[in-house]
């Protein structure tokens, strides 16, 4: 049985991703390793323009927002005509805390009712699905290597001989900033060479590649296209290989079980798969706004649920935002060391540890 998987992942010049961290670095500031400080940071980006809003409670003033917001688009790249750190007008529309939603997190019930999923499988080192491991990868060299625009693209379709059994690369689409003039076949050389070196040996001879496929890629970022806070989530996550509660996790302090339960329930399904005979498990854990005790927790492992290791966590684990948070750190964890390719499979992040 051969079969096709495709996952996609961005840069950290993607608008959407600028957005991401714009939130996430608010965030942390406002935060700032207070447990009882909150934040909920919303951001839209357009040529030359950051706005700002949202909730938040905290005791750090912010009458400096701008300069962290322009500190973030200077360490992206931003030095273009229509999108630069220097010159962009910014719009801070934040404003207090509900009284209302402060009822239920104020003493660390769940920030919101909602549902998220972990994913871990055996099909890397790092117990993520391919796809999503390589077009991460992708992006990162080519930012580390070469000397494209900060907004660039990547999606690679995987061919599988059987269910977690990847055997190549079968297509890779990348799309990547470049400067105007820049011959396009030049271009393409030197992305696909790229890939060919990191992707080694998952692609061969027979591997098509789509590079900048329009043909002209100079106008991009912000100035190319708007971003938002949180439209990113699939490359947050497993790249579409397992379910998806909808909650972004961007510019949300912990509280927020959109973020800080995903993260538990990536962490719980990367220990199940490590530890116990199982090839691939789906966590989900839900939540009802102003409640410690999630709702639910149910364990999909191996093409069967599995009750017996929901009861094993439950044993275990202490399942509220708090306990989430305490086991992580979650109030020391500086934001923006999550935002850009994907919150998992990637070393240093406290749910990544196989500790349990």
């Amino acid at each position: 049985m051969t079969y096709y998987f495709t996952s996609e992942s961005v840069s950290d010049g993607h608008p959407d991703k600028v957005a991401d961290q714009i939130s996430d670095a608010v965030a942390t500031y406002l935060i700032n390793g207070n447990p009882r400080n909150r934040a909920a940071i919303e951001t839209l980006v357009t040529t030359n323009s950051v706005s700002i809003a949202g909730e938040y409670k905290s005791d750090q003033p912010t009458d400096h927002l701008r300069t962290i917001v322009a500190n973030v688009i200077n360490k992206i790249g931003y030095e273009q005509d229509g999108f630069h750190w220097r010159d962009f007008k910014f719009h801070n529309k934040l404003h207090g805390q509900s009284a209302d939603i402060a009822l239920g997190t104020d003493n660390f019930g769940a920030g919101d009712q909602g549902l998220m999923f972990g994913y871990a499988c055996r099909e890397t080192d790092e117990f993520m699905p391919l796809a999503i491991s390589l077009s991460h990868r992708i992006l990162k060299r080519l930012r580390d290597e070469t000397n494209f625009g900060p907004d660039m693209k990547s999606q690679v379709t995987v061919e599988y001989a059987a269910v977690g059994a990847p055997v190549r690369v079968a297509k890779v689409v990348c799309s990547v900033q470049h400067e105007a003039g820049y011959p396009i076949n030049e271009v393409r050389r030197v992305v696909q060479s790229q890939i060919e070196l990191e992707l080694g040996d998952w692609v061969d001879e027979d591997t098509e590649y789509l590079i900048n496929p329009t043909g002209r890629f100079v106008i991009g970022g912000p100035d190319g296209d708007a971003g938002v806070t949180g439209r990113k989530i699939i490359v947050d996550t497993y790249g579409g290989y397992c379910p998806h509660g909808g909650g972004a996790f961007s510019g949300k302090d912990c509280t927020k079980v959109d973020r800080s339960a995903a993260y538990m329930a990536r962490y719980l399904a990367k220990n199940l798969v490590a530890k116990h005979d199982v090839d691939n498990c789906t966590v989900q854990l839900s939540y009802a706004i102003g409640v410690e005790q999630p709702t639910s927790l149910y364990v999909y492992a191996d093409g069967k649920v599995r009750q017996d290791l929901a009861e094993h966590i439950l044993a275990l684990v202490d399942l509220t935002p708090k306990g989430i948070i305490d086991r992580f750190d979650l109030f020391s964890l500086d934001l923006t060391e999550t935002t850009n390719f994907g919150h998992f499979g990637r070393e240093g992040l406290p749910w990544e540890r196989l500790d349990l």
